[in-house]
This record gives structure tokens, sequence and C-alpha cells, in this order.
């Protein structure tokens, strides 16, 4: 833990006094160098919920005392043809929040105001909290894999994103299949209503129609597109993948079954999912750390402690901030 002067928004900015802030793999990839360190020292963290202390210029003052998310996406150029064609996850000039930016593991950080999101009033600052990443990248790994309602579905690790999945395919009227490892999972995967739930290397009584891969194994994409019918999709969400083995294109890739990646988010899927899960009461499962317990929580999480998500409560260790510094 260190203490740092807490900085005051720039033009287009908000400072944020930090409420709860999601443990995301991610953040692990990230401490554990899987993902190349961008700076010297970083703060981690992008699923946070926080309340507005103070508005940078050209910022509707309004916003001041207001809840607001952030999530992984920090800002983009808004100007790139990936930007202009509605694909503002793959801007050429992205920034991403504790990663490219400080983020969330502290008491207050500053965020791009058209980067923050409106919180519905129906989720509390827990609840909220891992949707903005494994909630909103799962409900986009739905939509990239194409899933429609009343498909048979395989959920491929069953930690903070795919157990937010769940909740929306069972709201689309889903058939779901998990193969995860670890008892606790698949104890948590069957309690949610999965139709079969197996391990990492068991494949499901019935083919599916479309299946997305959490754990960053390319050994589970193979598992899961062994598992399509022809025409079927595998969606890959994961930031960091070990490898993709060998396969047989004949009896796995034959047949126009796909294997696409899922990169980022949009504001646009925040929005989307936000509504859903205040609609459709989407939550999580959340087990909690104070702020400066946050290597605990990246321990449970990289020894697959956690059922659901971890939340790191910076109101649990609290000093006094030295505001305008």
């Amino acid at each position: 833990m260190e203490e740092q002067p807490v900085s005051q928004p720039a033009a287009n900015e908000v400072l944020l006094e930090i409420r709860a802030c999601g443990v995301c793999r991610t953040d692990l990839h990230i401490v554990d160098e899987e993902l190349p360190p961008r700076h010297t020292a970083i703060t981690p963290g992008h699923q946070i919920v926080g309340s507005v202390r103070a508005a940078g210029a050209a910022v509707d003052p309004a916003l001041v005392g207001t809840r607001r998310g952030v999530s992984w996406i920090a800002s983009t150029d808004g100007t790139c043809p990936q930007c202009l064609a509605g694909r503002e996850n793959l801007c050429d000039a992205i920034a991403f929040t504790g990663y490219d930016r400080d983020g969330g593991y502290a008491q207050f950080a500053t965020a791009r105001a058209d980067f923050t999101y409106a919180l519905p009033d129906e989720l509390s600052d827990l609840e909220a909290a891992p949707l903005l990443c494994a909630g909103i990248i799962g409900f986009r790994a739905l939509r990239v894999a194409g899933v429609q309602p009343g498909e048979r579905v395989g959920l491929y690790g069953f930690g903070a994103s795919a157990h937010l999945a769940i909740q929306v395919l069972r709201a689309w009227k889903c058939d779901v299949y998990v193969a995860t490892r670890g008892e606790s999972h698949r104890v948590l995967a069957r309690s949610m209503g999965a139709t079969w739930v197996g391990s990492e290397n068991d494949r499901p009584p019935r083919q599916l129609d479309r299946a997305v891969t959490f754990a960053p194994s390319g050994d589970v994409v193979v598992s899961a597109l062994s598992a399509l019918r022809k025409g079927g999709v595998v969606a890959i969400n994961a930031i960091h993948l070990d490898r993709i083995p060998q396969f047989d294109y004949d009896t796995l890739l034959w047949g126009e079954r796909q294997i696409r990646s899922v990169a980022n988010m949009t504001r646009a899927d925040a929005h989307d999912f936000l509504d859903l899960a205040a609609r459709a009461r989407i939550r999580s499962r959340v087990t909690t750390f104070p702020l400066d317990h946050a290597q605990d929580a990246l321990d449970a999480l990289r020894h697959d402690r956690i059922d659901g998500a971890a939340v790191l409560m910076p109101g649990e260790f609290r000093i006094a901030p030295a505001l305008g510094t």
C-alpha cells in the first residue's frame, strides 16, 4: 500500500471516490505480466463503482454527487475507421483502465466522463462492480457467438463472467451446458440452473449451437469446438490465451463451424447489459476484501478459490485524503 496525492480531474474527466472495485482475471494477467507492462507502475482495477467528487472543464457539473461506473475501456480516439464504424472496442488508439491509466485498487481515481456509466438504482455497489467488466464482456461474448433465444449454449469455465452469462442465457430461455474444473464451480453452476455440468474435458450429452470459453486455455477452445453442431460458433472470451493446440480440421472445424475472438466491449454493450441486469435481476455472487487485502483477492482468483466474483471495498481501509494536492 502506498499513499499518493489525489489527482484533480483534467478537462473532460471526473474524479471518483471509489465505493467498490471488482477484481478481474485481466488484473491478474497485468500483475503477473502475462500482458506486457506499459508503465513502470500502475494501479490495477477496472470495475469501479464511485461517487463523482469533482468535474473537470467541459464536464456537466450536474454529474458531481452522482454514482457512476467505470469499465475496462478508458478512452478511444473516436476518429479512426473502427470508431467511425461503431467498433470502438477495436480502436487503433484505445486505452484501458488499470493498464494504461490508474484504476480502482485505490480510494480515488479519475476517468474520462464519457466513459463512465449511470448505474441503475436497483443495483447496489457490490452488485454493480462485477457487472462492469465480467458482466458486460460476457454479454458481448454471447452477442459475438450469435446466441439466439432457446439455443443450446456451452460455457467453458465458470468464474466471474460465466456465472453472470448464465443468468442472461436463462433470461433468454437457453439450455446451458457448463464444463469447468473445480467441484465448487460445478456446484454453483448446478444451483444456477445449468442443464448439464461436467469437468473441463467432458463432452456435453448434446451438440451445442454456441459456446463461449472463459478459461485462458487453448485446450478448452478445442473442447468447445468438438461439442459444436455444424454451423456452430465458439467465442473466445479471454484477453490472454496460453496457446491453440493442433486439431483435426476435418472433424472439428469443417462444416462451417467458426471460432471468433471477443475483444473488449463497447459503450453500447455496457448500456444494454446494465439495463438488462436491472430488468432481469442479474446479480453476482460476491466475496469482499478490504482494499489492503487486494493481494489476497488476487491470490484467491489465481488459485480458483472464488465462486462468483471478488470485490475490493476501499471504505474498509480509509485514510484522510489530501484533496486538491
